[in-house]
Protein backbone atom coordinates (compact mmCIF):
# COMPACT_ATOMS: atom_id res chain seq x y z
CA UNK A 1 0.00 0.00 0.00
CA UNK A 2 1.40 3.48 -0.87
CA UNK A 3 2.05 6.18 1.95
CA UNK A 4 -0.94 8.40 2.13
CA UNK A 5 0.14 12.21 2.00
CA UNK A 6 -2.98 15.25 2.35
CA UNK A 7 -2.32 17.89 1.57
CA UNK A 8 -3.99 21.43 2.47
CA UNK A 9 -4.48 23.50 -1.15
CA UNK A 10 -4.92 27.33 -0.25
CA UNK A 11 -8.22 28.34 -2.13
CA UNK A 12 -5.99 30.86 -4.24
CA UNK A 13 -5.38 28.07 -5.94
CA UNK A 14 -8.96 27.93 -7.49
CA UNK A 15 -9.04 31.23 -8.70
CA UNK A 16 -10.75 32.57 -11.48
CA UNK A 17 -8.10 33.56 -13.41
CA UNK A 18 -6.26 30.27 -12.76
CA UNK A 19 -7.28 27.62 -14.84
CA UNK A 20 -3.87 27.06 -16.23
CA UNK A 21 -2.20 26.50 -12.98
CA UNK A 22 -5.13 23.87 -11.56
CA UNK A 23 -4.07 21.98 -14.68
CA UNK A 24 -0.30 21.99 -13.30
CA UNK A 25 -1.46 21.15 -10.04
CA UNK A 26 -3.55 18.16 -11.59
CA UNK A 27 -0.18 17.30 -13.36
CA UNK A 28 1.85 17.68 -10.58
CA UNK A 29 -0.91 15.63 -8.45
CA UNK A 30 -1.05 12.49 -11.26
CA UNK A 31 3.47 12.70 -11.07
CA UNK A 32 3.90 11.86 -7.30
CA UNK A 33 0.61 9.69 -7.16
CA UNK A 34 3.21 7.25 -8.48
CA UNK A 35 5.24 7.60 -4.98
CA UNK A 36 2.13 8.27 -2.76
CA UNK A 37 -1.62 8.74 -2.21
CA UNK A 38 -2.34 12.10 -2.19
CA UNK A 39 -5.51 13.52 -0.72
CA UNK A 40 -6.22 17.15 -1.47
CA UNK A 41 -8.21 19.46 0.66
CA UNK A 42 -9.38 22.41 -1.52
CA UNK A 43 -9.89 25.55 0.30
CA UNK A 44 -13.01 28.11 -0.40
CA UNK A 45 -10.71 31.31 -0.88
CA UNK A 46 -11.84 34.98 -2.15
CA UNK A 47 -14.99 33.35 -3.93
CA UNK A 48 -16.35 31.79 -1.07
CA UNK A 49 -15.78 34.85 1.30
CA UNK A 50 -17.32 36.59 -1.92
CA UNK A 51 -20.55 34.21 -0.41
CA UNK A 52 -20.13 34.77 3.09
CA UNK A 53 -20.14 39.13 3.04
CA UNK A 54 -23.35 38.73 0.87
CA UNK A 55 -25.01 36.39 3.02
CA UNK A 56 -24.07 37.77 5.99
CA UNK A 57 -25.24 41.23 5.45
CA UNK A 58 -28.63 39.72 4.51
CA UNK A 59 -28.57 38.27 8.41
CA UNK A 60 -27.39 34.53 7.89
CA UNK A 61 -26.35 32.99 10.52
CA UNK A 62 -22.77 31.83 11.36
CA UNK A 63 -23.67 27.72 11.25
CA UNK A 64 -25.42 29.05 7.35
CA UNK A 65 -22.15 30.84 6.54
CA UNK A 66 -20.07 27.69 7.01
CA UNK A 67 -22.27 26.05 4.95
CA UNK A 68 -21.97 27.98 2.11
CA UNK A 69 -18.08 27.92 2.63
CA UNK A 70 -18.04 24.25 2.47
CA UNK A 71 -20.21 24.34 -0.80
CA UNK A 72 -18.12 26.84 -2.70
CA UNK A 73 -14.78 24.30 -1.28
CA UNK A 74 -16.27 21.26 -2.84
CA UNK A 75 -17.52 22.95 -5.80
CA UNK A 76 -13.16 23.73 -5.59
CA UNK A 77 -12.72 20.42 -5.39
CA UNK A 78 -14.94 19.69 -8.48
CA UNK A 79 -13.00 21.91 -10.25
CA UNK A 80 -9.35 20.15 -9.56
CA UNK A 81 -11.41 16.47 -10.19
CA UNK A 82 -12.66 17.49 -13.62
CA UNK A 83 -8.70 18.22 -13.90
CA UNK A 84 -7.77 14.80 -13.14
CA UNK A 85 -9.93 13.01 -14.84
CA UNK A 86 -9.53 9.30 -14.16
CA UNK A 87 -6.95 9.50 -11.77
CA UNK A 88 -9.57 10.82 -9.13
CA UNK A 89 -12.28 9.32 -7.21
CA UNK A 90 -15.15 10.81 -9.20
CA UNK A 91 -16.69 13.02 -6.13
CA UNK A 92 -15.97 14.78 -2.92
CA UNK A 93 -16.54 12.75 -0.21
CA UNK A 94 -18.83 14.84 2.25
CA UNK A 95 -18.15 13.31 5.84
CA UNK A 96 -14.56 11.44 6.88
CA UNK A 97 -15.97 8.05 6.77
CA UNK A 98 -16.50 8.87 2.71
CA UNK A 99 -12.81 9.60 2.81
CA UNK A 100 -12.08 6.42 4.12
CA UNK A 101 -13.90 4.66 1.56
CA UNK A 102 -12.57 7.31 -0.95
CA UNK A 103 -9.05 6.58 -0.07
CA UNK A 104 -9.71 2.49 -0.54
CA UNK A 105 -10.26 2.97 -4.22
CA UNK A 106 -6.42 3.89 -4.21
CA UNK A 107 -7.68 6.95 -6.47
CA UNK A 108 -6.74 10.59 -5.99
CA UNK A 109 -8.62 12.21 -3.52
CA UNK A 110 -10.22 15.55 -3.30
CA UNK A 111 -12.37 16.74 -0.98
CA UNK A 112 -13.46 20.18 0.32
CA UNK A 113 -14.89 20.82 4.17
CA UNK A 114 -17.01 18.44 5.90
CA UNK A 115 -18.54 20.13 8.52
CA UNK A 116 -20.05 23.51 9.30
CA UNK A 117 -17.65 25.13 12.60
CA UNK A 118 -14.21 23.35 11.26
CA UNK A 119 -11.85 25.35 8.49
CA UNK A 120 -10.32 23.21 6.28
CA UNK A 121 -7.27 22.97 7.97
CA UNK A 122 -8.95 21.30 11.03
CA UNK A 123 -11.05 19.14 8.11
CA UNK A 124 -7.28 18.18 6.82
CA UNK A 125 -5.77 17.20 10.44
CA UNK A 126 -8.88 15.23 10.57
CA UNK A 127 -8.43 13.46 7.46
CA UNK A 128 -4.85 12.94 8.43
CA UNK A 129 -6.08 11.10 11.22
CA UNK A 130 -8.27 9.23 9.96
CA UNK A 131 -6.48 7.23 7.23
CA UNK A 132 -3.10 7.32 8.78
CA UNK A 133 -1.80 9.36 6.55
CA UNK A 134 2.33 9.76 6.60
CA UNK A 135 1.87 13.67 6.21
CA UNK A 136 -0.02 17.03 6.57
CA UNK A 137 1.15 19.28 4.03
CA UNK A 138 -0.63 22.72 4.36
CA UNK A 139 0.26 24.59 1.41
CA UNK A 140 -1.12 28.06 1.90
CA UNK A 141 -0.36 32.00 0.31
CA UNK A 142 3.06 32.20 2.62
CA UNK A 143 6.19 30.45 2.86
CA UNK A 144 5.62 29.37 6.36
CA UNK A 145 4.97 30.18 9.45
CA UNK A 146 6.28 33.93 11.08
CA UNK A 147 7.11 35.60 14.14
CA UNK A 148 3.89 38.15 12.67
CA UNK A 149 2.13 38.68 9.83
CA UNK A 150 4.34 38.73 6.49
CA UNK A 151 1.95 40.51 4.55
CA UNK A 152 1.87 43.45 7.23
CA UNK A 153 5.62 43.13 8.54
CA UNK A 154 8.41 43.23 6.45
CA UNK A 155 11.09 42.00 9.41
CA UNK A 156 8.77 38.87 10.22
CA UNK A 157 10.83 36.04 10.84
CA UNK A 158 10.28 32.97 9.47
CA UNK A 159 10.51 29.45 11.46
CA UNK A 160 12.19 26.77 10.34
CA UNK A 161 10.40 24.70 12.91
CA UNK A 162 8.38 25.49 15.48
CA UNK A 163 6.72 23.63 18.37
CA UNK A 164 2.62 23.71 19.29
CA UNK A 165 2.94 25.13 22.39
CA UNK A 166 4.46 28.48 20.98
CA UNK A 167 2.39 28.12 18.03
CA UNK A 168 -0.95 28.04 20.09
CA UNK A 169 0.64 31.27 21.77
CA UNK A 170 0.94 33.06 17.99
CA UNK A 171 -2.04 31.83 16.76
CA UNK A 172 -4.33 33.61 20.05
CA UNK A 173 -2.05 36.78 19.82
CA UNK A 174 -4.63 39.63 19.03
CA UNK A 175 -2.08 41.06 16.33
CA UNK A 176 -1.73 38.00 14.63
CA UNK A 177 -4.79 36.90 13.92
CA UNK A 178 -6.21 40.63 12.88
CA UNK A 179 -3.33 39.71 9.84
CA UNK A 180 -5.40 37.33 8.56
CA UNK A 181 -3.17 34.85 6.86
CA UNK A 182 -4.27 31.44 7.05
CA UNK A 183 -1.96 28.84 8.57
CA UNK A 184 -3.45 26.79 11.05
CA UNK A 185 -6.31 27.30 13.74
CA UNK A 186 -6.43 25.45 17.61
CA UNK A 187 -8.43 22.71 16.65
CA UNK A 188 -6.37 21.45 13.64
CA UNK A 189 -3.01 21.31 16.38
CA UNK A 190 -5.28 19.40 18.76
CA UNK A 191 -5.73 16.75 16.32
CA UNK A 192 -1.48 16.54 14.89
CA UNK A 193 -0.59 16.98 18.82
CA UNK A 194 -2.76 13.72 19.53
CA UNK A 195 -1.97 11.80 16.59
CA UNK A 196 1.64 13.03 16.36
CA UNK A 197 0.87 13.83 12.47
CA UNK A 198 4.01 14.85 10.63
CA UNK A 199 2.87 18.60 9.93
CA UNK A 200 4.33 21.21 7.15
CA UNK A 201 3.49 24.56 6.62
CA UNK A 202 4.78 26.10 3.07
CA UNK A 203 3.83 27.89 0.31
CA UNK A 204 1.10 27.27 -2.90
CA UNK A 205 3.91 26.08 -4.86
CA UNK A 206 4.44 23.25 -7.18
CA UNK A 207 8.09 23.14 -7.21
CA UNK A 208 7.96 22.97 -3.65
CA UNK A 209 5.11 20.78 -2.38
CA UNK A 210 7.09 18.75 -4.31
CA UNK A 211 10.46 19.07 -2.20
CA UNK A 212 8.21 18.59 0.66
CA UNK A 213 6.13 14.97 -0.63
CA UNK A 214 9.77 13.92 -1.15
CA UNK A 215 10.81 14.44 2.57
CA UNK A 216 12.67 18.26 1.99
CA UNK A 217 12.83 20.65 4.55
CA UNK A 218 10.46 23.30 2.98
CA UNK A 219 8.70 25.64 4.78
CA UNK A 220 8.00 25.56 8.24
CA UNK A 221 8.01 21.86 10.12
CA UNK A 222 5.53 21.94 13.38
CA UNK A 223 6.98 19.91 15.92
CA UNK A 224 5.49 18.28 19.30
CA UNK A 225 7.43 19.46 21.89
CA UNK A 226 9.92 21.68 22.29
Amino acid sequence: MKKRIVIKLSGKVFGMDNTKTLKDYATFLVKISKICQPVVVAGGGKIARHYIIHARSSGADESTLDELGIEVSRLNAKLLIYALKAKAYPHPPTNLQEVRHAVDSGLIVVTGGLHPGQSTNATAALIAEKIQAVAFLNATDVDGIYDSDPNKNKNAKRFKRIDLKSLRKLLIHEDFVAGGYDLMDIVALKVIERSKIKTRVLKADIKKLEKAVRGAPVGTEIILAS
